[in-house]
């Protein structure tokens, strides 16, 4: 930016300076109307050239500037969401989704929006690099009992899954619900894609939903 300045400056000096606006003006000898007239429009035409260059090439740098930034900004990150049946392998429309960033209890829904099959449509934050997801159901906040902690002794924990990876190949949760007795259905996942079983809560589940 400052070598430009410097050669727009340098630009207006020279114009200013061949036309004579610094230099004296000769005392004797006064010209004829129109020759003086004549003279007037070529400095005038003289010193406005430099200026026109320096309007030219500023608003050419404004117009450059544009797809520039553009081009540097983040391109925006979405997580694709969709939840199944453990039992079925039947995709579940939920009432809602749950969804959590960064090992935090925090809520996330401001972008969420979640189609009529029950697909999930979420923005991710800039510095968002893990992913936790529930589903609710019954149009209220009783909660279905993710698969992927099926096995554990305590069940109500969420499992984290980091975003690079779904934005990169796709995740599938791993179904560990009924200890194997259902085969997990094979469903293609996507890059862009979060998939996760559930089944519905049972006398054995932690009460903490």
């Amino acid at each position: 930016m400052f070598p430009l300045i410097a050669v727009l400056q340098l630009l207006y000096t020279e114009g200013t300076m061949s036309s004579g606006f610094f230099l004296k003006k000769k005392p004797p000898c006064t010209p004829p109307d129109s020759a003086r007239e004549l003279g007037n429009r070529s400095r005038t035409s003289k010193i406005a050239t430099p200026r026109l260059v320096a309007a030219l090439v500023l608003c050419a740098c404004a117009t450059l500037s544009g797809p520039l930034r553009a081009q540097t900004e983040p391109a925006a990150r979405t997580v694709t969401i969709r939840m199944y049946d453990a039992r079925t392998g039947r995709q579940l429309t939920p009432s809602n989704f749950l969804v959590r960033f960064n090992h935090q209890d925090d809520l996330h829904n401001e972008s969420l929006h979640i189609d009529d099959d029950g697909t999930g449509q979420v923005a991710v934050p800039a510095d968002a690099a893990f992913l936790s997801v529930q589903g609710t159901f019954d149009n209220s906040m009783d909660i279905y009992f993710n698969c992927d902690a099926g096995m554990e002794k305590d069940a109500a924990k969420l499992h984290w899954y980091a975003i690079s990876e779904i934005l990169a190949t796709g995740i599938i949760a791993p179904n560990e619900c009924f200890k194997g007795k259902y085969e997990r259905p094979r469903i293609a996942v996507k890059p862009g894609e979060f998939i996760f079983y559930v089944r519905a809560h049972n006398w054995r589940d932690p009460s903490t939903y």
